[in-house]
Protein backbone atom coordinates (compact mmCIF):
# COMPACT_ATOMS: atom_id res chain seq x y z
CA UNK A 1 0.00 0.00 0.00
CA UNK A 2 2.87 2.35 0.83
CA UNK A 3 4.54 1.48 -2.67
CA UNK A 4 1.32 2.20 -4.34
CA UNK A 5 0.92 6.01 -2.64
CA UNK A 6 4.38 7.31 -3.43
CA UNK A 7 3.65 5.64 -7.06
CA UNK A 8 0.23 7.78 -6.99
CA UNK A 9 2.14 11.39 -5.63
CA UNK A 10 4.70 11.13 -8.11
CA UNK A 11 2.38 10.48 -10.97
CA UNK A 12 0.33 13.47 -9.47
CA UNK A 13 3.26 15.34 -8.24
CA UNK A 14 4.98 15.45 -12.10
CA UNK A 15 4.40 17.72 -14.77
CA UNK A 16 0.85 16.82 -16.16
CA UNK A 17 -0.15 15.04 -13.54
CA UNK A 18 -2.57 17.66 -12.65
CA UNK A 19 -1.79 18.48 -8.79
CA UNK A 20 -1.21 21.91 -9.69
CA UNK A 21 -3.83 22.45 -12.00
CA UNK A 22 -6.36 22.36 -8.91
CA UNK A 23 -4.49 24.76 -6.32
CA UNK A 24 -3.75 27.05 -9.71
CA UNK A 25 -8.01 26.72 -10.33
CA UNK A 26 -8.76 28.05 -6.54
CA UNK A 27 -6.11 30.52 -6.09
CA UNK A 28 -7.19 32.23 -9.48
CA UNK A 29 -10.91 31.87 -8.53
CA UNK A 30 -10.41 33.54 -5.00
CA UNK A 31 -8.67 36.05 -6.08
CA UNK A 32 -10.71 36.91 -8.81
CA UNK A 33 -14.00 37.09 -7.02
CA UNK A 34 -13.22 40.43 -5.33
CA UNK A 35 -12.66 41.97 -8.35
CA UNK A 36 -15.78 40.86 -9.83
CA UNK A 37 -18.20 41.72 -6.72
CA UNK A 38 -16.59 44.77 -5.85
CA UNK A 39 -14.21 46.24 -2.42
CA UNK A 40 -17.65 46.10 0.01
CA UNK A 41 -15.71 43.87 3.37
CA UNK A 42 -19.30 43.14 4.78
CA UNK A 43 -20.64 41.66 1.52
CA UNK A 44 -17.66 39.77 0.72
CA UNK A 45 -17.09 38.07 4.08
CA UNK A 46 -20.68 37.44 4.09
CA UNK A 47 -20.55 35.36 0.64
CA UNK A 48 -16.72 33.93 1.50
CA UNK A 49 -18.28 30.35 3.40
CA UNK A 50 -19.60 29.72 0.33
CA UNK A 51 -17.41 30.71 -2.29
CA UNK A 52 -14.08 28.81 -0.69
CA UNK A 53 -16.56 25.74 -0.48
CA UNK A 54 -17.38 25.67 -4.20
CA UNK A 55 -13.93 26.65 -5.38
CA UNK A 56 -12.22 24.05 -3.36
CA UNK A 57 -15.34 21.45 -4.89
CA UNK A 58 -14.18 22.30 -8.54
CA UNK A 59 -10.97 22.22 -8.05
CA UNK A 60 -11.13 18.68 -6.67
CA UNK A 61 -13.49 17.77 -9.90
CA UNK A 62 -10.04 18.89 -12.16
CA UNK A 63 -8.08 15.64 -12.08
CA UNK A 64 -10.48 12.90 -11.05
CA UNK A 65 -11.04 11.93 -14.50
CA UNK A 66 -7.36 10.53 -15.10
CA UNK A 67 -7.90 8.82 -11.61
CA UNK A 68 -8.09 5.44 -13.25
CA UNK A 69 -8.26 6.00 -16.53
CA UNK A 70 -4.25 6.16 -16.97
CA UNK A 71 -4.08 3.24 -15.89
CA UNK A 72 -7.01 1.42 -17.73
CA UNK A 73 -5.09 2.68 -20.74
CA UNK A 74 -1.89 1.03 -20.50
CA UNK A 75 -2.98 -2.20 -18.64
CA UNK A 76 -1.73 -1.51 -15.11
CA UNK A 77 -5.73 -1.45 -14.19
CA UNK A 78 -5.87 -5.11 -14.88
CA UNK A 79 -2.56 -5.57 -12.94
CA UNK A 80 -3.69 -3.87 -9.81
CA UNK A 81 -6.81 -6.59 -9.94
CA UNK A 82 -5.19 -9.14 -10.27
CA UNK A 83 -2.06 -8.09 -6.87
CA UNK A 84 -2.82 -9.20 -3.52
CA UNK A 85 -4.01 -5.55 -2.56
CA UNK A 86 -8.01 -6.07 -2.70
CA UNK A 87 -9.05 -3.87 -5.47
CA UNK A 88 -11.12 -2.14 -2.53
CA UNK A 89 -7.57 -0.87 -0.83
CA UNK A 90 -6.28 0.35 -3.73
CA UNK A 91 -9.09 2.37 -4.84
CA UNK A 92 -8.57 3.79 -1.28
CA UNK A 93 -4.99 4.62 -1.82
CA UNK A 94 -5.59 5.96 -4.64
CA UNK A 95 -8.34 8.46 -3.45
CA UNK A 96 -6.04 9.25 -0.23
CA UNK A 97 -3.27 10.32 -3.00
CA UNK A 98 -5.45 12.32 -4.40
CA UNK A 99 -6.60 14.11 -1.51
CA UNK A 100 -2.38 14.70 -0.25
CA UNK A 101 -2.18 16.02 -3.72
CA UNK A 102 -4.99 17.93 -4.22
CA UNK A 103 -7.27 18.54 -1.12
CA UNK A 104 -3.95 19.20 1.33
CA UNK A 105 -3.02 21.85 -0.60
CA UNK A 106 -6.33 23.82 -0.78
CA UNK A 107 -6.26 23.26 2.78
CA UNK A 108 -3.17 25.03 3.19
CA UNK A 109 -3.93 28.09 1.53
CA UNK A 110 -7.28 28.66 2.33
CA UNK A 111 -6.52 31.16 5.14
CA UNK A 112 -4.02 32.99 3.32
CA UNK A 113 -6.62 33.49 0.41
CA UNK A 114 -9.70 33.64 2.82
CA UNK A 115 -8.37 37.19 4.02
CA UNK A 116 -8.70 38.76 0.14
CA UNK A 117 -12.72 38.19 0.76
CA UNK A 118 -12.87 39.27 4.28
CA UNK A 119 -13.45 36.65 6.14
CA UNK A 120 -13.39 37.40 9.79
CA UNK A 121 -10.55 36.05 11.92
CA UNK A 122 -12.57 34.19 14.11
CA UNK A 123 -13.76 31.81 11.49
CA UNK A 124 -10.63 30.94 9.85
CA UNK A 125 -9.71 28.03 12.68
CA UNK A 126 -13.04 26.73 11.42
CA UNK A 127 -12.09 26.91 7.71
CA UNK A 128 -9.33 25.22 8.25
CA UNK A 129 -11.08 22.42 9.93
CA UNK A 130 -14.23 21.87 8.07
CA UNK A 131 -11.74 21.60 5.12
CA UNK A 132 -9.92 19.09 6.40
CA UNK A 133 -12.44 17.31 7.65
CA UNK A 134 -14.83 17.58 4.36
CA UNK A 135 -12.55 17.47 1.92
CA UNK A 136 -11.26 13.61 2.14
CA UNK A 137 -14.77 12.91 1.27
CA UNK A 138 -14.35 14.87 -2.15
CA UNK A 139 -11.81 12.35 -3.42
CA UNK A 140 -13.32 9.48 -1.95
CA UNK A 141 -16.72 10.69 -3.75
CA UNK A 142 -14.59 11.45 -7.05
CA UNK A 143 -12.85 8.17 -6.81
CA UNK A 144 -16.34 6.29 -7.03
CA UNK A 145 -17.10 8.46 -10.20
CA UNK A 146 -14.28 8.31 -11.58
CA UNK A 147 -14.51 4.34 -11.48
CA UNK A 148 -17.83 4.38 -13.21
CA UNK A 149 -16.87 6.61 -15.91
CA UNK A 150 -13.22 4.56 -16.52
CA UNK A 151 -13.83 2.86 -19.90
CA UNK A 152 -15.88 6.21 -21.03
CA UNK A 153 -13.51 8.35 -23.72
CA UNK A 154 -13.88 11.56 -22.65
CA UNK A 155 -16.09 11.21 -19.83
CA UNK A 156 -15.25 14.12 -17.46
CA UNK A 157 -18.42 15.66 -18.03
CA UNK A 158 -20.56 12.79 -17.50
CA UNK A 159 -18.60 12.18 -14.07
CA UNK A 160 -19.19 16.12 -13.19
CA UNK A 161 -22.92 14.82 -13.68
CA UNK A 162 -22.41 12.20 -11.29
CA UNK A 163 -20.57 13.40 -8.52
CA UNK A 164 -21.85 17.26 -7.52
CA UNK A 165 -25.36 15.80 -6.42
CA UNK A 166 -23.16 13.77 -4.40
CA UNK A 167 -21.15 16.57 -3.31
CA UNK A 168 -24.08 18.68 -2.14
CA UNK A 169 -24.09 17.59 1.83
CA UNK A 170 -20.19 17.99 2.12
CA UNK A 171 -20.86 21.77 0.57
CA UNK A 172 -23.61 22.76 2.65
CA UNK A 173 -22.27 21.51 5.74
CA UNK A 174 -18.94 22.63 5.05
CA UNK A 175 -20.06 26.13 4.34
CA UNK A 176 -22.57 26.17 7.12
CA UNK A 177 -19.87 25.54 9.64
CA UNK A 178 -17.75 28.56 8.02
CA UNK A 179 -20.82 30.71 8.02
CA UNK A 180 -22.00 30.12 11.57
CA UNK A 181 -18.29 30.58 12.89
CA UNK A 182 -17.87 34.04 11.11
CA UNK A 183 -21.49 35.24 12.35
CA UNK A 184 -20.56 34.02 15.99
CA UNK A 185 -22.36 31.46 16.52
CA UNK A 186 -21.46 27.62 17.53
CA UNK A 187 -20.16 25.57 14.40
CA UNK A 188 -19.88 22.63 16.01
CA UNK A 189 -23.31 20.78 14.73
CA UNK A 190 -22.66 21.96 11.32
CA UNK A 191 -19.16 20.14 11.74
CA UNK A 192 -20.05 16.83 13.24
CA UNK A 193 -22.62 16.42 10.81
CA UNK A 194 -19.94 17.20 7.95
CA UNK A 195 -17.33 14.66 9.57
CA UNK A 196 -20.07 11.79 9.91
CA UNK A 197 -20.94 12.93 5.82
CA UNK A 198 -16.95 12.15 5.58
CA UNK A 199 -17.19 8.83 7.47
CA UNK A 200 -19.71 7.63 5.66
CA UNK A 201 -18.06 8.38 2.31
CA UNK A 202 -15.07 6.43 3.93
CA UNK A 203 -16.66 3.70 4.52
CA UNK A 204 -19.03 2.89 1.62
CA UNK A 205 -17.02 4.87 -1.44
CA UNK A 206 -13.85 2.12 -1.92
CA UNK A 207 -16.88 -0.61 -2.37
CA UNK A 208 -18.67 1.11 -4.70
CA UNK A 209 -15.82 2.33 -7.05
CA UNK A 210 -14.17 -1.08 -6.75
CA UNK A 211 -17.56 -2.87 -8.02
CA UNK A 212 -17.57 -0.59 -10.60
CA UNK A 213 -13.89 -1.63 -11.60
CA UNK A 214 -14.33 -4.96 -11.97
CA UNK A 215 -17.46 -4.77 -14.00
CA UNK A 216 -15.31 -2.16 -16.24
CA UNK A 217 -12.74 -4.46 -16.28
CA UNK A 218 -14.79 -7.91 -17.75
Amino acid sequence: MLALLRREMLLALRSGGGAGLGLAFFLVTILLMPLGIGPESALLGRIAPGVIWVAALLACLLSLDRLFQADHEDGTLDILALAPLPLEAVVAVKALAHWLTTGLPLLLVAPVLSVTLALPGPALPWLVAALAVGTPALSFIGAAGAAITVGLRRGGLLLSLLVLPLYIPTLIFGARAVDLAARGQNPATALLLLGAVTLGTLALAPFAAAAALRMNLR
